[in-house]
């Protein structure tokens, strides 16, 4: 059992981690005391660069892995020293959304999407199916798109049949891992606008994992800064072009974007 500890979070605060260090052997300091707080029903991006660490912090977020000191706090809950089967229950309060969408290519849309009902509830498949359908409408998607595999989507269709799958055990918490990556332009700000619709649709809070200055701009509350294992900055994506940090304001500049003329989808 996790040990308690004094300083529980506030209850808006779904996701907390407090002095998280993470080391893989001798010298291999990934994550070096990492303090985040994503707050609940708001969106948090974590930007990086590569060897940011951004990986490694995901994994821990989504209790995938145990950090070498430090607290993580889900929904309440201090996870570190649960049992594996602990574990898993805290999982299910997380639907993925992976960078490629991670879908099996073998299987249709339809046997993809419905997957996470048919290994973690015993509802019939007459149910399960329909719920998939509606999901699928809600995203865009026509109910004929379940009988294609993978293969057969588009990039962007992929990502909405990834989406879908997440959403099935009606998680509070949507992690997106690198969502625009290997989108051009046009289909990276439909999946931004799909990230702010989920989110208020459903309720969620999303924790996004990016390198997409534009995406994060659009869509944050919060955005946090990692570099080489440390969050450097934190705060509005304004407050960190604008901001006392030198290095996060370094960041955004060599982005090359112009954050002036980004215009934000989040409707608050």
């Amino acid at each position: 059992m996790a040990a308690e500890t004094p300083g529980k979070p506030h209850p808006d605060e779904i996701v907390v981690l407090r002095d998280v260090k993470k080391s893989f052997g001798e010298g291999q300091d990934v994550l070096k005391g990492v303090d985040l707080v994503a707050r609940r029903g708001e969106t948090t991006v974590i930007i990086g660069g590569s060897g940011a660490g951004k990986t490694t912090l995901l994994r821990h977020i989504v209790a995938l892995e145990q950090p070498t000191s430090g607290e993580i706090y889900i929904d309440g809950e201090n996870i570190v020293g649960l049992s594996e089967r602990q574990l898993n229950r805290v999982r299910q309060k997380f639907g993925m959304v992976y960078q490629y969408a991670a879908l099996l290519d073998s299987c249709t849309v339809m046997e993809n999407v419905a997957f996470p009902l048919v290994e973690h509830t015993k509802k019939p498949l007459k149910e399960i199916e329909a719920k998939v359908v509606d999901t699928l409408k809600i995203l865009g998607l026509d109910p004929d798109v379940t009988k294609k595999f993978p293969a057969e989507l588009s990039g962007g269709m992929r990502k909405r049949v990834g989406l879908a799958r997440a959403l099935m055990l009606e998680p509070p918490i949507l992690v997106y891992d690198e969502p625009t990556s290997g989108l051009d332009p046009l289909t990276s700000r439909v999946v931004d606008d799909l990230i702010e619709e989920m989110r208020v649709r459903f309720n969620v809070t999303s924790v996004v994992i990016s390198h997409d200055i534009t995406s994060c701009f659009r869509i944050a509350h919060q955005a946090i800064l990692l570099i080489k294992g440390k969050v450097v900055a934190r705060g509005s994506p304004d407050e960190l072009a604008g901001g006392d940090s030198e290095v996060a304001r370094d960041f955004v500049r060599q982005s090359g974007v112009d954050v002036r003329q980004v215009g934000r989808v989040s409707k608050g």
